[in-house]
């Protein structure tokens, strides 16, 4: 039961980022993009809204309120950031198949550092191998 929570989490964000490419591809080049992801987000304003009723709050609204920071307001910027940079890049020609294995990759890599600069993570001898295959890769997908 460990493992299925533990690997759960991770097929739930690879099945999204699935149905994710897939519609970033999909949205019409003829849709300004900032409409699109208006739709998009009144959209996920809902389901967040219902699904916050469903799984319900602790304590209330307002306290709960409080004990947010700056990382929700961060990560909302960089949710439009990172949309809007997907369906740019399928508008400019990036297939379906590389863009995101090109970004993932690369984001991978990006933050290992960040792993060991600011949450003290350790990396192993095979964690520095599949880093540099996956540098290895990126220079092979691009060429």
């Amino acid at each position: 039961m460990k493992e299925l929570t533990f690997y759960l989490p991770v097929f739930l964000i690879v099945t999204a980022n699935v149905f994710y490419n897939i519609c970033a591809k999909s949205i019409p080049e003829t849709v300004n993009p900032f409409l699109s992801l208006l739709v998009t987000y009144l959209m996920s304003a809902l389901v967040t809204f219902i699904l916050l009723f469903v799984t319900g709050l602790d304590e209330n609204f307002t306290d709960a309120l409080k004990k947010l920071n700056w990382s929700s307001v961060i990560l909302g910027i960089s949710v439009v950031a990172l949309e809007f940079g997907y369906i740019t890049a399928y508008r400019v020609g990036w297939n379906i198949s590389i863009c995101s294995v090109v970004a993932n990759i690369a984001l991978a890599i990006l933050l290992v550092p960040i792993g060991i600069l600011f949450y003290k993570e350790v990396i192993t001898m095979n964690q520095l191998i599949g880093i540099i295959l996956c540098m290895a890769g990126l220079f092979f997908i691009n060429q």
